[in-house]
């Protein structure tokens, strides 16, 4: 199993350098923390989100989105100290935007992505999960809160949730 998480993550990262060659993306490089089960911990994600296309004649955007995240682990008292798992997450889907470039809601976003993981924890109990995040992107920065769990289809759905601030480079 640890074998296909791991093969899945580096499919999705070769996918994410395959498509810098055809396109100079958005690199957002975040940091923040994490809150489950009462306790909070670090985090980082490295995200690239591609060109926008507009969906249909619609005033809705979508853009490839790939991201390489890391939630440090956690000492839980009420659990025996027990040290929780490092996680490792690689993850890809699509960032959906509304309006246009001068629409001021137009910085406004919602990410959708499913993602394989290599560590097990109680709140992120299986090799998969989807991440949800809804944020606000400026030029050279954004803001988001994200929400990663396997949707209760494996073992445990307690999930992680996180706020995060990034720094974004265009390529």
């Amino acid at each position: 199993m640890r074998s296909l998480v791991l093969r899945s993550a580096a499919a999705l990262a070769l996918m994410g350098v395959s498509a810098v060659a055809f396109a100079g993306p958005r690199i957002e490089v975040e940091g923040g923390r994490s809150y489950s089960d009462g306790y909070w911990t670090t985090t980082a994600f490295v995200e690239a989100v591609f060109n926008e296309h507009r969906i249909g004649d619609s005033r809705f955007s979508w853009a490839p989105d790939v991201s390489v995240g890391y939630i440090d682990g956690r000492s839980v008292a009420r659990y025996g100290n027990k040290v929780s798992d490092n996680i490792w997450l690689a993850a890809g889907g699509a960032r959906f935007r509304m309006g246009g470039e001068g629409d001021w809601y137009h910085h406004l976003f919602w990410t959708a992505q499913v993602a394989a993981q290599t560590g097990r924890t109680l709140a992120l109990s299986s090799a998969g999960e989807f991440v949800n995040s809804v944020g606000w992107q400026g030029d050279h920065w954004s803001f988001q809160v994200r929400h990663i769990s396997n949707a209760g289809l494996d073992g445990s759905n307690r999930g992680e949730t996180m706020a995060l601030v990034g720094l974004a480079f265009n390529l």
